[in-house]
């Protein structure tokens, strides 16, 4: 296998006008001293996801925003993969919510589907890709397995995280701290890879 990039600098664009998301990467990239902007605030457009994977979509997006902006990006594509639903919403998670971003009506349809199911099984899957202006990517999985919730619990996180329960745990990610869902969160898990393999600790050189 080929030797990973290592990101050097201090400043990485985020791919995404998702605030949550962008908090989220935030604190997991501030232990290697790296500042996340995000594409949104840069006024940078969100390319249409038309990858048939996390992963692709991912690297669509990562690419775009590092073209546009001339420096390093990281972009993820995640979603909730429903066991009983063959996987769905998987890749079309953002897509369920619409236009207007209305997770509380994915997560109805998610329970409107999953309903008379005795499978409520679910993986929370995220894929990243860091890529550079030259065209160069690295790319990372993560994912965690756990159950779909009877109704929506908790105001914290963002997207489908308070329908989302972990194994080994009652609560979903909605009613977790930052740092407890980080323990066991896809996001997290998936950028501890990449941190593990592009960056030096406690820096953004490498």
């Amino acid at each position: 296998m080929a030797e990973r990039r290592r990101f050097s600098g201090g400043r990485l664009v985020v791919a995404t006008h998702n605030q949550g998301k962008l908090r989220e990467f935030a604190d997991l990239l501030a232990p290697v001293g790296v500042e996340a902007v995000s594409a949104g605030s840069l006024g940078l457009p969100e390319p249409e996801e038309t990858g048939d994977s996390f992963a692709a979509n991912a690297a669509l997006k990562a690419r775009a925003a590092a073209l546009a902006s001339n420096l390093p990006a990281l972009a993820d594509d995640s979603g909730l993969a429903v066991d009983a639903l063959d996987g769905a919403p998987g890749i079309y998670s953002a897509r369920w919510a619409g236009p207007g971003h209305d997770f509380a009506a994915a997560m109805a349809l998610v329970l409107e589907r999953l309903e008379g199911a005795p499978d409520r099984g679910a993986a929370f899957v995220a894929a990243l890709c860091l890529a550079w202006p030259d065209g160069r990517a690295e790319a990372f999985e993560g994912r965690v397995r756990g159950r779909v919730a009877p109704a929506p619990r908790g105001g914290g996180g963002f997207g489908y995280d308070p329908l989302f329960i972990p194994e080994g745990e009652a609560r979903t990610f909605g009613e977790m701290t930052p740092a407890e869902k980080r323990r066991h969160s896809h996001r997290a898990r998936a950028l501890a890879a990449m941190l593990a393999a592009c960056f030096a600790p406690g820096g953004g050189a490498g």
